[in-house]
């Protein structure tokens, strides 16, 4: 089976992956118990990940928090540290991760993931990284969305995606206290 390329991302109800600020405006309607049950979401499909796939400034938020002593708490983090990441940037020469294994930088995440999907293999999974995910999207790169839902509407902002597409659901979970986990296999343009 060739590999998979998932792209994560959290949403508005509105569909905006970031506010007219930016991504944390979303973040701040999560309840505390979605953000955790997404965290267990995310324990059970790192195992099935092969590859963490990061746009540059995603990279330096999550290095900032993941490989820290902040993060110690936080049952999915010794997953998240271990799994081997690649970064896209054609600005940084080295990522490196703490204490962990660094990731891997390319300077064409296209070409990068064209590659990787031409061989059997696990998840890529591409993480945050709004620009990135929407490059692969539009390269027809990307298999599926996983997407959180929060429970806010933004109004404006960063919409998901950039044009029309197909989507097939796969799984769906409403969070008690608020919120959605939605996963949906990309068909092509709509």
């Amino acid at each position: 089976m060739h590999r998979r390329v998932v792209a994560q991302q959290w949403i508005s109800v509105d569909g905006f992956a970031a506010g007219p600020t930016d991504e944390t405006e979303i973040f701040a309607g999560v309840p505390a118990e979605s953000d955790a049950r997404s965290m267990e979401l995310n324990e059970t499909l790192i195992p099935e990940v092969e590859t963490v796939l990061l746009g540059r400034r995603s990279y330096e938020a999550f290095v900032r928090f993941w490989p820290t002593e902040a993060a110690r708490d936080v049952p999915v983090a010794p997953l998240v540290n271990a799994v081997p990441k690649v970064v896209a940037s054609t600005t940084l020469a080295a990522a490196p991760w703490g204490d962990h294994a660094p990731a891997r930088v390319v300077p064409d995440a296209v070409e990068h993931v064209r590659g990787l999907r031409a061989e059997p293999g696990g998840i890529v999974l591409v993480w945050g990284s709004l620009a990135l995910m929407r490059m692969l999207i539009d390269a027809g790169q990307v298999d599926e969305l996983d997407l959180f839902v929060a429970p806010v509407a933004l109004g404006r902002g960063t919409p998901l995606v950039g044009r029309p597409l197909g989507l097939r659901q796969i799984t769906g979970e409403v969070f008690p206290s608020g919120g959605a986990h939605l996963r949906f296999a990309v068909t092509g343009p709509a």
